[in-house]
């Protein structure tokens, strides 16, 4: 299936591993023009060279960090046509153990850094009527995961936020989702020390997502073809949630 994402433009953010390489990747496939960013500026060189992306080196949990990386990537691409907000995961923890700096921490790393990004891109996207937004979350959004209540709570929030601006931009030709990665095989995965085989048995699917799986689906939420799909969350788990 042609996506119709040949020649658009888009930036991926933390993309240099993982779920936002992955991205990045398929959109390239398809045909995009792409930036992406990341912190560590050599992994991030590398992996542009690998996919054929634009680099930019951004630290978005800053000020204006993110607002900057938006006007930066339209340099070196062009006027973006799709955004990937893709923040890396807060620390685990109980709510006991966490301490104001890091709900600070994390409020400026997950919600923040979303809010500049999504506000900068927007304005050009609407007024050019066309445009995809897609907010990359967690399944602990939907249902917390045990030792991540930085995450369950704040994931959740952006869900809010994603359903209420769609709300605003539809009219304009944009769509704003939310894609919920289940337990998939990457870097995080292994950072939070978690039995990737116990893992394995209680998802439907009985294996771990890979990030080619995740990237189809964020691929499509950026096509042509998802112009009536705007305000959801969807999930990308084998089928791991039990809510409706």
């Amino acid at each position: 299936m042609d996506l119709g994402l040949r020649a658009r433009r888009a930036l991926v953010m933390g993309a240099s591993t993982g779920l936002g390489k992955a991205i990045a990747r398929t959109l390239i496939l398809e045909g995009a023009r792409v930036a992406i960013c990341a912190r560590g500026a050599e992994r991030l060189a590398a992996t542009a060279t690998e996919i054929g992306a634009a680099g930019i080196v951004a630290d978005v949990t800053r000020p204006g960090a993110a607002a900057a990386l938006v006007g930066e990537a339209e340099t070196k691409i062009g006027p973006l046509d799709v955004l990937i907000v893709n923040t890396g995961g807060p620390p685990p923890g109980k709510f006991v153990d966490l301490t104001d700096e890091l709900w600070h921490n994390a409020f400026d790393a997950l919600w923040m850094s979303s809010v500049a990004a999504v506000r900068a891109a927007l304005v050009g996207m609407r007024a050019r009527r066309w445009g995809r937004v897609v907010v990359v979350t967690s399944i602990a959004a939907r249902e917390p995961v045990p030792n991540l209540f930085l995450s369950n709570s704040l994931r959740a929030g952006l869900h809010g936020l994603v359903n209420a601006l769609s709300k605003e931009v539809a009219a304009d030709g944009v769509t704003v989702n939310a894609l919920m990665p289940g337990y998939t095989a990457t870097e995080r995965l292994g950072e939070l020390r978690l039995d990737q085989a116990a893992l394995s048995a209680q998802i439907p699917a009985r294996r771990l997502g890979r990030s080619e799986d995740f990237a189809a689906a964020a691929a499509f939420l950026c096509s042509e073809q998802a112009n009536y799909i705007t305000g959801q969350a969807l999930a990308c788990d084998g089928g791991l949630l039990q809510s409706i």
